[in-house]
């Protein structure tokens, strides 16, 4: 196993995979549960663990209703259209968030434009973090890197932004843009999150950086993948 594998099966944990479990048989929400879900999230439109429930919830209502169809892409429309309910509040960047992860391979340019808002209505840098690892997961590490470069501010915002920069770079095999973003980390006043990111981080770029310099004819992986499991996953 070479330098560049250890390295990626460090940050991605390793772990086996667990066997797979039966599947467990949907459990219809109760309309109080649901009235429930929506008040919470009319409340708070960025509340993860409510959107995801909620979702689950018009999906499988969605895909029920249209068995004659395409029970996926009803399910995908009825999520688009809770989203774009939500979306309508000013304090909302979750729910473009996820309209930016619909619609990113049909419409790339207005994808992009609803991570920008999202990350515009968030003080603390929390939607641009989740909007370029959204953009990673997709494969598009070019994308995250113009968004953030945008959109950073390394004083103010969460040290996970510049964590996702960093990764994004190291996957468009952008390794002078890698070590840029690593090194402003360090205007950021949490000095013990920048020292964990900068101990996770440094030895990928310094690999990335060393690949680049051996050339392309020295046998090194042309690609680095460090894309991680999904924190939020869609229903």
């Amino acid at each position: 196993m070479g330098a560049l594998d250890r390295i990626r099966r460090r940050l991605s944990g390793a772990r086996q995979p667990a066997p797979p479990a039966a599947e467990a048989p949907a459990v219809r929400a109760t309309p109080e549960e649901e009235a429930r879900l929506w008040a919470v999230l009319r409340e708070d439109p960025n509340d993860v663990q409510s959107f995801h429930a909620l979702a689950r919830i018009v999906r499988q209502r969605a895909a029920e209703g249209h068995r004659e169809g395409d029970p996926h892409k009803a399910a995908d429309d009825a999520v688009w259209a809770l989203a774009e309910e939500l979306a309508h509040s000013g304090r909302a960047w979750y729910p473009l968030v996820e309209l930016g992860r619909l619609s990113v391979h049909d419409d790339r340019d207005q994808a992009l434009k609803r991570f920008a808002t999202a990350s515009d209505r968030d003080a603390s840098g929390i939607a641009l973090a989740t909007s370029l690892r959204v953009l990673r997961e997709e494969g598009l590490p070019q994308e995250a890197i113009g968004l953030g470069v945008g959109h950073w501010r390394p004083r103010e915002h969460v040290v996970e932004v510049g964590r996702q920069l960093v990764l994004a770079a190291v996957e468009a095999r952008r390794p002078a843009d890698a070590r840029r973003s690593l090194d402003a980390l360090s205007g950021n006043p949490d000095a013990a999150a920048v020292a964990a990111v900068r101990a996770e981080l440094e030895p990928l770029v310094d690999e990335a950086e060393r690949q680049r310099a051996a050339g392309p004819g020295s046998g090194s992986i042309p690609v680095i993948d460090v894309r991680e499991k999904k924190i939020f996953r869609r229903p």
